[in-house]
C-alpha cells in the first residue's frame, strides 16, 4: 500500500511541477510569480525525494511519469491547484502513519507541510483573481 501511494505521489509531483510551470507563464504579477515558483520548486524537490525513497524500497525508479495538460486560465488553475494540494496533504498524512522504514518519515513530513503551504498560497491567489 505505501509503495503504491509513493509511486502515485511521484507521478503526481511530476505532473504538478509541469502544471505550475505552465501557470507561471500566465501572470506578470510578481507576487503570483513568486507563489507559483515556490510551489513548482518544492514539487520538483518532492519528486526527487520520493524517487530516492522509492529506489531505497524497491531498487528501481518510477519511469516516464506523464505530464498533465498545461494551464490556460490562471484562476481556474489556481482552484485546481488548491484542490490538488489539499488532496496531497491527506495522502501524505495517511502515508506518514504507515511508513515502512524510518528514512521515509522526513520526505513525507516535508512534502505534507509544503503542500499545506501551497494550498494557502493558491487559495490566496484564487480569492484575489
Amino acid at each position: 500500500m505505501f509503495i503504491d501511494k509513493l509511486k502515485q505521489s511521484i507521478e503526481d509531483e511530476f505532473k504538478d511541477y509541469h502544471f505550475y510551470k505552465s501557470m507561471y507563464k500566465l501572470t506578470d504579477d510578481p507576487l503570483w510569480k513568486d507563489f507559483i515558483k515556490h510551489a513548482y520548486e518544492d514539487e520538483k524537490s518532492h519528486y526527487e525525494m520520493f524517487q530516492q525513497l522509492y529506489y531505497m524500497l524497491t531498487g528501481r525508479f518510477v519511469q516516464n511519469p506523464k505530464k498533465r495538460l498545461p494551464c490556460y486560465n490562471l484562476k481556474e488553475c489556481a482552484k485546481q491547484a488548491l484542490l490538488d494540494e489539499l488532496e496531497a496533504v491527506e495522502t501524505y498524512k495517511l502515508m506518514l502513519l504507515s511508513i515502512p522504514i524510518q528514512q521515509a518519515y522526513n520526505p513525507i513530513f516535508i512534502a505534507m507541510n509544503d503542500e499545506m503551504e501551497h494550498a494557502i498560497r493558491f487559495s490566496t491567489m484564487y480569492n484575489a483573481l
